[in-house]
């Protein structure tokens, strides 16, 4: 038999893994065999129809060894399989003769799904301890439960830091950037007793801070700006979220309304513009374009796609808020945590109405305000065709109705409608001509199409054209384009005289401006006579109505009896972006004289009807449709809505991506497959918190916004014991390098314990009962002793503590990416400190062969403006990352990055040595030295000063300046920027 291990053993982090994962599939809690259960501590110690197989305190004499061991000729453990190893036999050898310990958190005596789990326990806030021996080192409650644990272990605290060391290490850990020499120099001198906590708030109080810690948050929720999959499409408007962050972190926002806004900020703050771009946290993972917008919306791909789309943002938030993996739950019952698998599907439904899209909103709230209340008073007229007539026909109304006839009647006067005489289209699209003289686009629908339509006048004289996009019941959300959103883009409208039967005899008419009824957000109808084809007209979201532009000329055209009028309309945007009915008139008026006058194709019959001869239902339609386009056009005027790319269903469809009327359906999957679903997931919260979920049961499940609003009041309820251990959880791990638990998105049986749970405990319980402020959180963590402690190494300590878990010194820590980068640029004098905006795309990119586009960092200017701003503010690519913040651990935006990898190799060696960003912020950084200083020793001590936070020493300022002297000053710099002192904070 393999002897029993020598090193301590701990049933939670040793053994119960072992039983999970070769035991409980034939003893655990869906399958007894011989009525023997090893997932239950009373169950185990009992023993089933084979007696007691375990006998604490001597395993040679325990029957579950000896049949794992395979020494039992009957009976050999596990039946199937390959067997225990040697090591995992020594486990439980020394695990039964040290008594079997089997800690109340792991008895699991309480039902099949039981939550008796540390992280899953109510908060109680624990006594601060009483220490005696070095009392005064306590500055705030954190060094209490520090201090006593080190006491309990016999380990002694380490000094304090030297204050260099200590601006230091808070400017990059708070701001994520290196210290200014005068910000040192002003720390140095400063007397004051409480001279280190002025410089905290000080730090707090900066714009930086959002900044720094935004980073942190996009790391957890796997932010980027591009798709990722297999077509790593751009998301040009994803970047409103991480101002979002940053705004939120620097006002303090409290951490519960945080929570909130995050999931669904846009259903309890509808008016909050900021709470809307918060949003984007729902959408901050990848998307599959080519499963949810590309292929049939009701085939096998599409469900698939959007079932494993609700998952990443179920995997996303129950990670980041609450720690717990619950996307294992997808296939099967969880295998180690109380989450069954209805559980999971239940918690996926919450999300069953919203998709990943580009969601339009107004960034001042009183806009936001008036356009709601125009839009209803939109809707009210839409129930006018229902009330009684004396209700509609008011005197004020019939009478503003006569004005409007007078000036109708007046203008079409002056236009007159021309017959098409030929007409085509370029790349295949049937032109039908229609009694009106419209024309009728049919027929299959390029990508791209030009429409050349040659037109027949009686006009002696012509001054202006007027385009009619007519609205129809055959296209697309009633056109009047033909994309499937009802939409179109006319990239260039060209009018030529050209005789009859001689095209090659055409000239050209020169047009002076172009005004319509309604411009599309960026694309006005003057794009479409300005000769850049990259420009286009469009009429979104206004579709489903006619709309009209007129196009004057820039002196009256003299039409010959023999000419006729050809018009080419270039439609080069794409996805099918094309016109889709169509009419062209003429006047010889003067155009500043007339008005648009669009008015659909029925109410026009209706206007062409005597005023007194109109039944009343006919001038309610009128009077109807009057007031719409009044409110249209307010709507029209307001200022241009922004967008962003954020969990949503209010979006304009797309092909066959649309927004869900209704939250779809979820059914739990057996195994996980699409193709075998079972009963409906009602949309509910964890089981494994069953007395708190019950409370926030949605009230109305039929309405997604309640499904959202009762998860937000779930999580940041006070009786929620996962979300408040989580954050504080999260930032101690920023600060110190590794957490409280080591493992911050996962609290289940799979993840870390607690090294200090007393001190979790405390720190969630005041977090959540002082307001939530998260940078009181930080100042409490910051001015305690534990963090200002030195980094020095003590043997004695490492060898009862090689990890340093009980915090007995601080941990010295490597710069992230994002820091190395930001603190080149800063020391260098080259950082560009503008905050918010779109992306910096610090790559050139051209088309790629598909979707994903062709990027290019080697050859970008690196001395560029977009070269200088935060990394923060850089456009980030799923499948297409910066290599040289790749290779120093920048981590993969398609995953949740809760704890960044801290490799050391020669890939990062080189790219620190040979990159053109740190070849040229040497260079930068010699020459501020050259305009600041005149000596080369006192360059050297200026860059010194710079780049390490202090004056070198005085063999160092000989040994830097012979440097400097023979290779160069940048070449020095280069040097320094590249060494431990810069690359580590102590």
């Amino acid at each position: 038999m393999p002897d029993a291990t020598a090193d301590p053993v701990d049933f939670l982090r040793d053994v119960r893994p072992i039983f999970e994962l070769n035991c409980f599939r034939c003893h655990g809690r869906q399958k007894q065999e011989s009525n023997f259960r090893l997932d239950r501590r009373a169950a185990a110690l009992k023993g089933g129809d084979l007696g007691t197989a375990i006998e604490p305190g001597n395993s040679a004499e325990s029957p579950l060894v000896l049949y794992v061991a395979g020494l039992d000729d009957d009976l050999k453990m596990p039946p199937a399989g390959e067997p225990l190893s040697t090591t995992q036999i020594g486990i439980l050898r020394r695990w039964i003769d040290d008594g079997a310990d089997w800690p109340d958190a792991a008895a699991n005596e309480n039902g099949e799904l039981d939550a008796r789990w540390w992280s899953l326990e109510k908060i109680v806030r624990p006594e601060i301890p009483t220490v005696g021996e070095n009392a005064s080192w306590i500055r705030t409650p954190i060094d209490s439960f520090v201090l006593a644990r080190l006491q309990n272990a016999g380990l002694s605290v380490s000094g304090e830091a030297d204050r260099r060391t200590l601006i230091r290490r808070l400017t990059f850990d708070l701001h994520g950037l290196p210290p200014l020499p005068e910000d040192v120099q002003e720390f140095l001198s400063d007397v004051r007793a409480d001279a280190y906590e002025r410089l905290v708030d000080r730090l707090l109080a900066s714009p930086r801070y959002g900044e720094r810690w935004a980073r942190h948050w996009l790391d957890v929720v796997h932010y980027a700006d591009s798709h990722g999959q297999d077509q790593d499409r751009p998301r040009p408007n994803a970047w409103p979220y991480r101002d979002y962050l940053i705004r939120a972190l620097n006002t303090d926002l409290p951490y519960a309304q945080f929570v909130v806004q995050q999931v669904a900020g846009d259903m309890l703050y509808p008016n909050d513009p900021l709470a809307i771009t918060a949003t984007g946290f729902l959408a901050a993972g990848p998307w599959d374009e080519s499963s949810l917008r590309d292929i049939r919306e009701d085939s096998i791909d599409r469900l698939i796609g959007q079932n494993l789309d609700r998952d990443d943002i179920v995997t996303n938030t129950t990670s980041t808020f609450i720690g717990l993996t619950v996307g294992c739950a997808r296939c099967h019952d969880h295998k180690f945590d109380p989450v069954s698998q209805q559980d999971y599907y239940a918690f996926q439904a919450l999300f069953a109405g919203i998709d990943k899209a580009e969601r339009s909103f107004d960034e001042d709230p009183a806009v936001a305000h008036r356009r709601v209340v125009l839009q209803r008073e939109l809707a009210v007229l839409d129930e006018w065709a229902k009330r009684q007539p004396s209700e509609v026909l008011t005197a004020d109304r019939l009478a503003e109705l006569a004005v409007y006839e007078d000036s109708y009647v007046a203008i079409n006067a002056n236009w007159k409608v021309l017959e098409p005489a030929m007409y085509s289209s370029q790349q295949g699209s049937i032109l039908k001509a229609l009694l009106d003289r419209s024309l009728l686009s049919l027929g299959r629908r390029p990508d791209k199409d030009t429409y050349s339509v040659t037109l027949q006048t009686d006009l002696q004289q012509v001054s202006a054209l007027r385009l009619e996009l007519l609205a129809d019941e055959t296209l697309p959300m009633n056109g009047p384009g033909r994309q499937d959103n009802g939409n179109l883009h006319l990239s260039e409208l060209r009018i030529k005289l050209q005789p009859v039967g001689d095209a090659d005899q055409s000239v050209a008419v020169s047009l002076k401006s172009a005004v319509a009824d309604f411009d599309q957000s960026g694309w006005g109808v003057a794009n479409a006579i300005d000769g850049d084809p990259a420009t286009a007209w469009g009429i979104h979201p206004q579709v489903g109505v006619s709309h009209v532009a007129v196009f004057e000329f820039r002196e009256p055209l003299s039409v010959p009896s023999d000419s006729l009028i050809a018009v080419e309309l270039d439609q080069l945007h794409g996805s099918g972006h094309l016109i889709g009915r169509f009419r062209v008139s003429a006047t010889s008026a003067n155009v500043a004289e007339l008005g648009l006058s669009p008015v659909p194709e029925a109410l026009a019959k209706v206007l062409s009807v005597p005023r007194n001869s109109r039944t009343e239902a006919q001038n309610v339609q009128l009077i109807t449709w009057l007031n719409q386009q009044k409110l249209l056009k307010e709507i029209a005027a307001l200022p241009a809505q922004s967008k962003v790319y954020c969990g949503t269903n209010q979006f304009a469809p797309d092909g066959t991506f649309r927004p869900a009327a209704v939250p779809r359906e979820v059914h739990v999957l057996s195994r996980g497959e699409i193709n075998r679903p079972q009963e409906v997931a009602a949309p509910r919260l964890l089981g494994a918190l069953y007395e708190l979920s019950k409370k926030y049961e949605p009230k109305a499940p039929e309405e997604e916004g309640q499904r959202r609003a009762a998860l937000a009041g779930w999580m940041v309820d006070a009786e929620n014991p996962l979300t408040w251990r989580v954050i504080v959880n999260r930032v101690w791990h920023y600060h110190f390098g590794r957490g409280i638990v080591d493992t911050p998105n996962d609290f289940g049986k799979m993840g870390g314990l607690p090294s200090h749970p007393e001190l979790l405990d405390w720190l969630a319980a005041d977090f959540r009962d002082s307001g939530g402020s998260l940078k009181r959180l930080h100042r409490m963590i910051v001015t305690s002793s534990v963090y200002r402690q030195t980094s020095e190494h003590n043997e004695l300590a490492a060898q009862q503590d090689r990890d340093n878990r009980l915090l007995w010194r601080m941990s010295r820590q490597r710069l992230d990416a994002e820091s190395v980068r930001d603190g080149l640029l800063q020391i260098s004098g080259q950082l560009d400190l503008t905050m918010f905006g779109p992306p910096a795309m610090q790559f050139k990119m051209s088309p790629g062969i598909h979707v994903t586009p062709n990027v290019d960092y080697l050859t970008f200017d690196i001395d560029s403006p977009e070269s200088r701003r935060r990394s923060i503010y850089r456009f980030i690519f799923r499948t297409l990352p910066d290599p040289w913040l790749d290779a120093l651990d920048c981590p993969d935006a398609s995953q949740s990055a809760p704890v960044r990898g801290d490799s050391v190799g020669a890939i990062q060696a080189l790219a620190l040595w040979n990159n053109k960003l740190i070849l040229r912020q040497a260079e930068h950084l010699a020459l501020l030295a050259e305009q600041s200083q005149n000596e080369l020793a006192e360059r050297v001590r200026f860059v010194s000063d710079r780049v390490l936070c202090r004056v070198p020493t005085f063999a160092e300022t000989a040994e830097w300046t012979e440097y400097a002297r023979q290779f160069g000053l940048p070449n020095l710099c280069r040097v320094l920027l590249n060494s431990s002192e810069f690359l580590f904070v102590d």
